[in-house]
């Protein structure tokens, strides 16, 4: 990217004032009301004669962020994380979450009304087979789920000998009175300057990968999807430019793209017409089933594709092949115009974020800095690059005991003045047209305890350990993923996430379909840009994490190596706090590896920050043995 895209303003321009302009902290759980609206719901579902219902946390695309709209689970239950389920009965009700969630559950959620199970421990499914009774009709609605999540809830009710029954329309929609109307953000082209290959040219491969699965046409589900292949992108959701809608791309026909009109601007619409027919939404059920009475097959991604749109297909008598979409394999991998930008994006958003660390090292310890100053500080100094558009999360700013909650999201309620001899926690990230970041610090107030400085330390292995890994071709994240808890392991310690997501190009935070984690099966391919992440929580105390994001590419040629061999390039710049690493747990090459870090992030950010912080940037980047 050229130099100039590093910053419209100084960076060395210091607010008078911080302002959060992306993000609030009111407290949005609304636990309070849960109560009357279960009775509610209870009520809607005896008049419709069924049992209860399966409500999870999705839109009709399985969006992570989705519009307020979309929000059924939050309203009903108070509790406001990204993923969950709950199923409610007419004696019961159950709120399954994972363990990213569980503290945050027991807080939202009105536990005179809720049992919260771990998602993972007690599947939802499993749930169903032991508890439903016999004989019961189990709701739900066919738009919020995947066929494939339908199936196995189904085969859940046989198991019980109850009945799995659509309920459309959703009854919670049937009592939420004052429910938010569906989102209409403006959509933009996503230039080429970013995005690297114009869209026909996306279509061309997408073509290819129809013919190949012996398909007619591609059903695009995945707004993400939609935003990559005609580089578009929306305001629809908050912290992700996402346009909601759908897309069918045939082998040979004109695509069809299904947008609300009044999101496209004249310009806009001119040049996606040269490509594609746009159409509305209210279309696209018809012309799906259109399809299907001609006889054709469509491919349906498992993953996004909801059992609403495949039941419209085979009832008019087409054929349905369910897979992975082309197009997220196509996404994750990318181009040099989007890995140039990768680096200039992370370059910025290091200078930015190493001047929140020096300000903090200065005044956190006078004891007057609360958990949402911290977050309001962080994104006045991204804005001054002049080029934010957005943060690409609701920063995670946990200052001692709530730093042990993994997505601990402060609220003027739960804000807490971060205070002398604990440790803060602060993941955040930044949405720029060139790139996406993710970063996570964990830094000291004061002085730490001998514990904080083992635990940070067997934290900080992990995360060099992944840094440093070479691997063949084909191999997946959870192949790597034990490299990260290998030394917790040996203390007896872990932590319930993992390891490292994808990320997008001025996408999702969150970006399928590589991982490292235990459940990620994908390969790691060169071009890939996930985060190395591995944390460490002591409920009540604090919470460590440590993360940077990095690229897949070629390793250095081996010597008589039999397969061609990748590592991880490490994009992310800003340090990582010294004082909180025992040295005596480090080996030499660990050691190594973080000096030549330090120096590397010292060398590149120097000069794209104000002199003050330059001097704390070379003492917080000095080698971990030097004095």
């Amino acid at each position: 990217m050229e130099p100039q895209l590093l910053a419209r303003t100084p960076l060395n321009k210091v607010p008078a004032m911080f302002e959060a302009r992306f993000q609030s902290f009111e407290d949005r759980s609304e636990r309070a009301a849960s109560a009357p609206r279960m009775a509610a719901l209870r009520a809607e579902l005896a008049r419709r004669g069924l049992s209860g219902f399966i409500l999870p946390r999705a839109d009709c695309h399985q969006n992570e962020n989705v519009p307020p709209c979309e929000e059924r689970l939050a309203w009903l239950t108070g509790f406001t994380g990204s993923a969950g389920c709950a199923i409610v009965l007419a004696d019961r009700a159950v709120l399954f979450v994972d363990g990213r969630y569980t503290l945050q559950a027991h807080e939202q959620a009105d536990l005179s009304v809720f049992v919260i199970a771990h998602l993972v421990e007690t599947p939802p499914d499993k749930w169903i087979e032991d508890n439903l009774p016999a004989g019961a009709k189990l709701g739900f609605d066919p738009w919020l789920h995947t066929a494939e999540g339908a199936e196995k809830f189904a085969r859940a009710c046989t198991t019980a000998g109850a009945s799995l029954v659509p309920a459309d329309p959703n009854p919670v929609d049937a009592i939420w009175s004052d429910r938010p109307p569906p989102p209409h953000g403006a959509i933009t082209l996503h230039d080429i300057r970013f995005a690297g290959e114009e869209a026909a040219a996306k279509l061309a491969r997408v073509r290819e990968e129809i013919v190949k699965l012996r398909a007619d046409a591609l059903v695009v589900s995945d707004p993400h999807s939609l935003a990559w292949l005609f580089n578009i992108r929306g305001a629809d959701v908050t912290h992700t430019p996402l346009p909601i809608g759908y897309a069918i791309v045939g082998k040979q026909d004109r695509p069809a793209l299904y947008l609300e009109g009044r999101k496209l601007g004249n310009a806009v619409r001119d040049v996606l017409e040269r490509l594609t027919d746009i159409r509305p939404p209210d279309n696209f059920p018809r012309d799906l089933a259109a399809f299907g009475a001609a006889k054709r097959t469509l491919c349906f991604d498992q993953a996004t594709a909801a059992d609403a749109l495949s039941r419209i297909v085979t009832e008019a008598g087409g054929k349905v092949v369910r897979g992975n979409d082309p197009i997220t394999a196509m996404k994750a991998i990318k181009n040099a115009t989007e890995i140039a930008g990768a680096h200039a994006a992370q370059l910025r958003d290091g200078a930015a974020v190493t001047r929140f660390l020096a300000w903090f090292d200065r005044e956190a310890p006078n004891g007057k800095i609360t958990e949402i100053d911290a977050v309001a500080a962080l994104e006045s100094f991204r804005r001054d690059t002049g080029l934010l558009k957005d943060v690409s999360f609701p920063t995670i700013s946990g200052a001692g005991p709530n730093g042990a909650i993994v997505h601990y999201r402060v609220t003027i309620k739960t804000n807490r003045k971060i205070q002398l001899n604990e440790l803060f926690l602060i993941d955040s990230g930044g949405q720029y047209e060139d790139g996406t970041t993710d970063i996570t610090r964990t830094v000291v107030v004061g002085k730490p305890t001998a514990d904080m400085r083992a635990q940070f330390t067997l934290v900080l292995k992990g995360h060099i350990a992944i840094a440093q890994a070479v691997f063949p071709d084909g191999v997946t994240g959870a192949q790597l993923d034990t490299l990260a808890r290998q030394f917790l392991w040996q203390h007896g310690l872990d932590f319930d996430h993992g390891t490292g997501h994808g990320v997008g190009s001025y996408l999702s935070v969150h970006e399928g379909p590589a991982r490292i984690s235990k459940l990620g099966t994908s390969p790691l391919k060169r071009g890939m840009i996930l985060s190395n992440e591995p944390g460490f929580y002591k409920a009540g105390a604090y919470g460590i994490r440590i993360e940077n994001l990095v690229l897949v590419v070629e390793a250095a040629n081996i010597p008589g190596a039999e397969k061609p061999l990748n590592t991880l390039e490490t994009l992310t710049l800003a340090p990582i706090d010294r004082r909180l690493i025992e040295t005596a747990l480090m080996t030499g090459p660990e050691i190594a590896w973080l000096d030549a870090y330090h120096a590397r992030v010292r060398t590149a950010l120097a000069p794209l920050v104000d002199e003050g912080t330059r001097a704390w940037l070379v003492s917080a980047t000095r080698p971990l043995l030097a004095i």
